[in-house]
């Protein structure tokens, strides 16, 4: 699996990209029978929401769960009856790292985490086999061995370990799956989240560094709102537009993601004037590519282009040209 991070810019948890997302995953529940109302599934889709924001966190922690899993290594292994030179002077940069330091002593991170009561209590395996893991990686070996220590490097580290141990890692992937079923396709940009908040880190911040709120504003908020509506309200109507402009198809052997991803892009193309239509369209491309068959981002292209010209020429599409999408 191949990841983006260094390209992301994220100054704000909840974006557009994974708003778009949530809205399909709470209507693909609906239509399936899982929530009977739409009052139902607007609460559904921020209940959604705010679980990501608690896997954010939850991710956060880990840092502070495993070096503290190494500092109580160190102190067991000094009290053995018979401690090595080893154990009784051993190397402690991993389990003195500023930067875990830093987080450990935040106060929005421990009030969260209070209130949310978010823990690794249940996976202490999961915590050790992290730390093994990282102790068999190379940069830690450097890490350990440099003779330079500064904060940088100590953030360095674990820009690292979130992208190369935690990324990677089975282990943790089936914890996250037991902990919350909607956090199971959430992993990989929440992880691209807690990398871009490291580094965003500044020493001098001490335990009041910000770290990503939930939404930017009450506007990303209504835009999901409105996007959830939308094609709850008008989903039938969209469905015939998809159905008209598939006629080579049977509407009924086409994918059910895909219809729900065009649904989704239609209300956004029709309902929301000030997004560019080849926004919208890139967006929901990419989603397909994720979610539905190998062939669905072509086979959505295709049709929802043949729709906007449909709606362009009967002159029911309204766009404000000057305008920058927010992500």
């Amino acid at each position: 699996m191949q990841s983006n991070f260094e390209k992301r810019s994220y100054i704000f948890m909840i974006n557009r990209e994974l708003l778009r997302t949530k809205v399909i995953q709470t209507l693909y529940s609906y239509y399936n029978g899982n929530t009977i109302t739409h009052i139902m599934a607007e609460k559904e889709l921020f209940h959604n929401i705010e679980r990501t924001y608690d896997l954010y966190f939850q991710l956060l922690q880990l840092s502070v769960e495993i070096t503290n899993y190494a500092a109580t290594r160190i102190e067991n292994k000094r009290n053995k009856l018979r401690p090595t030179a080893d154990d009784l002077h051993p190397n402690t940069r991993f389990v003195d790292n500023l930067f875990v330091k830093q987080l450990t002593e935040n106060i929005q991170f421990n009030d969260y985490l209070t209130k949310q009561k978010l823990s690794w209590v249940n996976y202490p395996n999961s915590i050790k086999t992290l730390f093994e893991d990282i102790e068999c990686s190379d940069f830690y070996q450097q890490y350990m061995e440099s003779e330079k220590s500064d904060y940088t490097d100590d953030k360095d580290i674990w820009r690292k370990i979130y992208k190369k141990i935690v990324f990677e890692s089975e282990d943790i992937d089936n914890a996250i799956e037991e902990q919350s079923i909607y956090w199971v396709d959430d992993v990989e940009i929440v992880l691209s989240f807690v990398i871009k908040t490291i580094k965003r880190f500044e020493q001098e911040n001490g335990a009041r560094q910000a770290l990503l709120p939930m939404f930017k504003d009450d506007e990303d908020k209504e835009f999901a709102q409105k996007l959830l509506e939308g094609t709850l309200k008008n989903g039938d109507t969209y469905r015939e537009l998809i159905d008209k402009n598939t006629r080579n198809w049977d509407i009924d052997r086409i994918a059910f993601m895909d219809i729900l991803i065009m649904q989704v892009a239609l209300t956004e193309i029709i309902d929301f004037p000030t997004i560019p239509v080849n926004v919208s369209l890139n967006e929901y491309i990419e989603i397909a590519k994720k979610y539905s068959t190998v062939k669905s981002g072509t086979f959505i292209n295709g049709v929802l282009d043949n729709i906007v010209g449909e709606l362009k020429k009967e002159n029911k599409l309204v766009k404000v040209k000057s305008f920058f999408e927010k992500k």
